[in-house]
């Protein structure tokens, strides 16, 4: 019986001291700490962040990064209405068919559809962007060690200048936080970027947030779900372990 008990608080113990701390990301390179609304047992996301993480997406971001697992219609997590989704949706095209001439065309995007693509294939991708191809975002946040630390980390790492002694390749930049410090993507982000529809001012500082916020939901969009899960069955084993635990007693007074 004590054994249940020390393991069922054992378990929130674990889940309730959950919280940012450094993160050492590739060749031990420590991250900042940031302070994420969703991080924690109790956490949960930002909505006015994730929206303003999916307008910095689809004004910056989406020209290179695709977002292939999501669809349209999933926007409905963060707070978006029917209409507004098909509003954002009819923005993009994606191509369809065959017509009744064998033939593929181009559409608006409905609802139902996955985020358009910014290239019709990985080649043409590659050939856009000097040979370097532009990694799916769908997951990104789950896909890198650190997270939203280590994507926020990243937009706010560059350097206009490498550190003295430090040779630059043709055509990279220098990122405090990326493996090698060397990157083929030119800095993404800068204050005012983009003019947020809710009036937030656009820091890179800000920027950075928003979309790492909408990214981290991207990657993970059953998050609060499964929080809310989890606690309703943390507060099922304590009733649980008190209930066997008045039994045990009973028992034993009996016998006694």
């Amino acid at each position: 019986m004590r054994k249940t008990i020390k393991a069922t608080l054992l378990v929130m113990a674990m889940s309730l001291t959950f919280a940012a701390g450094p993160v050492i990301a590739a060749e031990g390179i420590k991250l900042p700490a940031r302070n994420w609304s969703f991080t924690g047992m109790f956490g949960t996301f930002d909505r006015g962040s994730q929206q303003r993480g999916l307008q910095v997406y689809l004004e910056v971001c989406a020209s290179c990064h695709s977002l292939r697992l999501l669809a349209y219609r999933n926007l409905a997590g963060i707070g978006f209405s029917e209409d507004q989704i098909k509003a954002i949706a009819a923005e993009a095209e994606v191509t369809d068919g065959p017509n009744e001439e064998g033939e593929m065309f181009d559409r608006p995007a409905r609802p139902s559809d996955r985020f358009a693509s910014p290239f019709p294939n990985d080649n043409a991708a590659r050939a856009s962007n000097n040979g370097a191809l532009p990694p799916d975002l769908s997951l990104m946040v789950k896909a890198r060690k650190g997270g939203a630390d280590y994507l926020h980390a990243l937009l706010t790492g560059y350097k206009e200048e490498p550190p003295a002694g430090f040779t630059l390749g043709d055509g990279m930049n220098y990122n405090t936080y990326f493996a090698g410090h060397q990157i083929a993507m030119a800095p993404p982000i800068a204050d005012d970027a983009v003019e947020y529809a809710d009036g937030t001012k656009a820091t890179a500082k800000q920027i950075a947030t928003d979309i790492s916020t909408f990214l981290a939901w991207t990657a993970e969009p059953e998050l609060e779900e499964r929080k809310r899960l989890g606690i309703k069955v943390l507060l099922f084993l304590i009733v649980l372990t008190a209930m066997l635990y008045a039994v045990k007693r009973q028992i034993w007074k009996d016998l006694h």
